[in-house]
């Protein structure tokens, strides 16, 4: 296993088929700097356009369609000690009424605390002198390149990943991606040093981060999917519009991966979700939604996958 510094001079505004800037072999790990969601650097010098400039694509060796790419989010640290977030709220994600009495959509600046790794507002309004939040980091947007030569835009998702603004997305947490062209071509970017389930202003808060993670691959693993697991569930992703699509997605993925890893029947596996799946909300602000099923690890035996 080596580890790799990827220094991006270039960023691309689509996951899609377009030339690697890093060629690692299967298990490596790579470090990288990202900007933020307008393109931004830890300086605060424009680098890129938004939306979501991506660092990458990597170039995995041996990746190739039908296999699947597992991404362990190792660490994540900010860089930079300032982020932002836009004031109000989406107006899609509340009544048609209310949305006209909505304040202006402004960029407000939020102060990051390096040290403590505390977040707060630099000119909070009354009732939120006091908010001061954990930095808690996630990638917002991150995967791999889709299949027949397609770029879909960073400000939407899809079967590849990509702008899923999902708060497991979280260091300590490992997702699996479908592979769909040679190498899978990875990218990673967006990330937040905090949000709420959801996205619903749009924004989390956003800055840089320094990003480790290792980038594996997994043959014959035919996904259709985003799925992750973190130290206590399992999950599967759906991105699509409406939302009640996207959650379908996510649980068509969830009964799958029951009856094909787990080992369980199709009345069995409907049994466990029926009383023990949780959802959460990861973006319902872009083009296509983010919904996520999980179930507690607690609920299931080993996989039959893993001997």
């Amino acid at each position: 296993m080596a580890t790799h510094e990827l220094i991006n001079t270039i960023w691309h505004n689509v996951l899609g088929t377009v030339a690697p800037v890093l060629t690692i072999a299967s298990g490596d790990v790579v470090t990288t700097e990202t900007l933020d969601a307008r393109g931004f650097d830890k300086n605060g010098v424009q680098r890129a356009r938004g939306p979501n400039p991506m660092n990458g694509p990597i170039f995995v060796k041996g990746a190739e369609p039908g296999d699947a790419l597992r991404v362990d989010i190792l660490r994540m640290d900010p860089i930079r000690s300032s982020g932002w977030t836009i004031s109000s709220l989406a107006a899609n994600v509340i009544d048609p009424e209310a949305a006209r009495d909505l304040p202006v959509r402004d960029k407000v600046t939020w102060r990051i605390d390096l040290e403590s790794r505390t977040v707060m507002l630099e000119e909070p309004p009354p009732g939120l002198e006091r908010f001061i939040l954990p930095v808690e980091p996630m990638i917002g947007c991150f995967g791999v390149a889709p299949s027949m030569g397609q770029a879909f835009s960073t400000a939407t998702s899809a079967e590849n990943g990509g702008n899923m603004d999902y708060r497991g997305f979280r260091p300590g947490a490992t997702v699996w991606f479908p592979v769909a062209t040679e190498g899978a071509l990875f990218f990673a970017g967006d990330c937040h040093a905090a949000q709420g389930d959801g996205e619903i202003v749009g924004t989390g808060i956003e800055t840089c981060f320094e990003v480790e993670l290792r980038l594996t691959v997994e043959k014959n693993r035919r996904l259709v999917w985003p799925r992750g697991e973190n130290e206590t569930h399992i999950f599967s992703m759906g991105n699509a519009r409406p939302l009640d699509q996207a959650l379908q997605h996510a649980t068509t993925d969830m009964l799958n991966w029951l009856t094909s890893d787990y080992g369980l029947s199709a009345e069995a596996a409907s049994h466990l979700m029926g009383q023990v799946v949780r959802y959460h909300v990861g973006n319902v602000f872009d083009p296509a939604y983010t919904m996520v099923c999980l179930i507690e690890k607690r609920w299931l035996t080993k996989p039959a996958s893993a001997g």
